[in-house]
């Protein structure tokens, strides 16, 4: 076999199909796994053109992970890829097979939150949200985190059950959907949301667009990067100086200066739907935790979301704690 550029190509193939991004001698491929990622294992391959060997073509290899089946339906998820690709909103689609894909390589590293940075991302975000995906445009959170506590259930022992909490949590998602989103339904706007939006398009879906905004600054607690990627540290998640400069610039990006009642408002419902992303991820972390083989404290992340749940629960729905 050789590798091309649009995927996997028999060697017996005519040259005009080879071109010279190809590679005969399979040792001379050179495969790295890509720290970070939590859902699938991730591999960076590099190997030499047939013209060229000093010139160096680079892919990424996706290997689906165990029991991902769970969270999301992986149609949908090629479909969404295949979408955003054509919006430039990231690597294209070179090749599927069973189990896994193949995708364009981006050079790229970790974005900070320099002022300027943040700026272009919260301008993307407001880009992204603007995509125009087929089927079903209906807010999906609500459910999908009915669906995950079903499944958290059925697989968790009684002893992690209880230490989770699982029979409350049902009662959780109905307050917040209520409080959240029914209670101002009119005043929020709805966009093709990434939901995870230091990765892939796994998780991506019609809500709210405050929610997406509220789990890229639930986000700043992380470094999956580090020797212990499952520990937060909120003391890194942004002030209100920082979270509105954020909201400002994605506002902005529209083309006109926004009003400060628009400013305020999404900055409120971004506060309130860190509830929402604790209870998603949490759900997310205790379903891992059982499925998935990466090394991955995925209990512990659970639990520490939680943790900030129940914690900043009655300080931002104080209504609903007298």
């Amino acid at each position: 076999m050789c590798i091309g550029v649009l995927g996997l190509i028999p060697i017996a193939s005519p040259d005009s199909l080879k071109k010279g991004d190809v590679v005969e001698d399979l040792e001379s491929l050179q495969v790295k796994p890509m720290k970070g990622a939590m859902t699938n294992e991730v591999f960076m391959v590099n190997w030499p053109t047939k013209d060229n060997k000093f010139h160096h073509r680079k892919l990424l290899v996706r290997v689906y992970g165990q029991g991902v089946g769970l969270f999301f339906d992986r149609k949908d998820e090629i479909r969404t890829f295949e979408v955003v690709s054509r919006y430039r909103h990231g690597p294209r689609l070179l090749g599927r097979f069973a189990g896994s894909r193949i995708e364009e390589f981006i050079h790229a590293r970790t974005l900070s939150r320099e002022p300027e940075v943040s700026a272009l991302v919260a301008a993307k975000i407001r880009e992204f949200h603007g995509i125009n995906i087929p089927g079903d445009r209906n807010v999906f959170l609500w459910d999908r985190m009915r669906n995950w506590l079903g499944q958290a259930k059925s697989m968790c022992t009684a002893e992690d059950s209880a230490e989770f909490g699982l029979h409350n949590i049902e009662a959780e998602i109905n307050l917040l959907e209520h409080e959240l989103l029914y209670w101002d339904y009119k005043k929020q706007e709805i966009g093709f949301c990434h939901n995870d939006l230091q990765y892939d398009y796994e998780y991506a879906s019609y809500n709210p667009v405050a929610y997406d905004i509220a789990n890229h600054f639930c986000e700043m607690a992380a470094n999956y990067y580090s020797d212990t990627p499952h520990i937060l540290f909120y003391t890194l998640y942004p002030g209100e100086e920082e979270r509105r400069r954020f909201i400002h610039n994605y506002l902005s990006s529209s083309g006109y200066e926004p009003k400060e009642e628009d400013i305020k408002q999404l900055l409120e419902d971004a506060v309130k739907y860190t509830l929402a992303s604790h209870l998603f991820w949490g759900l997310w972390g205790i379903i891992s935790g059982y499925r998935n083989k990466i090394e991955f404290d995925y209990a512990e992340y659970s639990r520490q979301r939680y943790r900030q749940y129940w914690l900043r629960k009655p300080q931002i729905l104080q209504s609903n704690t007298k």
